[in-house]
């Protein structure tokens, strides 16, 4: 294993927040940077830790490293705007990571005993539910709903996600995977119902339809598998057998747009054996 160098990591850590506090010198800085705000940058930091996930999906390592580094300027970038406004810095972002991630594992940086990654992920959520039910009596409320603290700005699968998982650790759950199984078969009917309904309704199908996400989802709990990354896969799948299906049309000498639903297929299908 590499060893860490700790003065190497201060150095070029601190390089980076140098170079950001010049790009956002009220004088001498960038135009574009010292116009920014925590608004208009936000949407670059969801795009950012995207790229990350894209790079992962894609096992590209090199592009990964890069990725990851766009994505640490953002937190830099955003530290630095909080610092110009007097709220806080990076070295308070830091020490609070810092300060949770001591408190969250006791049984490495303390005395409690945590033997597996599955005790683990149940301490870690209760004493995430520790630290809400504090911060709720700290300031004078109601002890949060088991939902409370689940963003909404999350993407909605992962929302899903986190709110089923919220769920079930009080007890609200299907016994079996059975269950959730029937259910997507219920919501499924229930869609069919409303897209062949003698007047469909745009919003009864919407609401049909996220019912029935909803569920995959929890099927996707059930089965232990990410129902976001799972998509992103299948994506990834769709468009390389897609571009596949487009070079087998192409080489028969046909453009896509002049070609059969059944030539499409056939090169679709070819495409799928390829894989195998």
């Amino acid at each position: 294993m590499t060893k860490f160098d700790s003065s190497s990591f201060e150095s070029e850590m601190s390089r980076l927040l140098a170079i950001m506090a010049k790009l956002r010198d009220p004088k001498d800085g960038c135009p574009w940077d010292i116009e920014q705000s925590f608004e208009t940058i936000a949407p670059h930091t969801i795009e950012e830790a995207y790229e990350v996930a894209d790079a992962i999906e894609h096992k590209n390592w090199p592009h990964l490293q890069e990725e990851l580094g766009d994505l640490l300027l953002q937190v830099v970038f955003h530290a630095q705007m909080a610092k110009d406004e007097n709220l806080f810095d990076f070295n308070d972002v830091a020490k609070s990571i810092a300060d949770k991630m001591v408190s969250r594992h006791p049984h490495v940086f303390g005395d409690e005993v945590i033997e597996t990654a599955d005790a683990q992920t149940v301490a870690w959520e209760q004493q995430k539910e520790r630290e809400r039910t504090e911060k709720a009596m700290q300031a004078g409320q109601d002890i949060p709903s088991a939902l409370d603290g689940v963003a909404g700005g999350l993407p909605a699968l992962t929302r899903s996600l986190k709110l089923q998982k919220r769920a079930i650790r009080v007890g609200f759950d299907w016994p079996d995977v059975d269950g959730v199984l029937d259910k997507i078969r219920e919501e499924l009917q229930e869609v069919e119902e409303e897209v062949h309904h003698v007047q469909p309704s745009k919003d009864r199908i919407k609401d049909e339809i996220g019912d029935l996400l909803f569920t995959v989802v929890n099927l996707a709990r059930w089965a232990d598998v990410d129902p976001d990354s799972a998509l992103r896969s299948c994506n990834v799948k769709f468009e390389r057998r897609f571009k596949a299906m487009e070079a087998g049309v192409r080489a028969d000498g046909k453009e896509m747009v002049d070609a059969t639903l059944e030539e499409m297929e056939r090169h679709w299908q070819a495409a799928k054996e390829l894989e195998k």
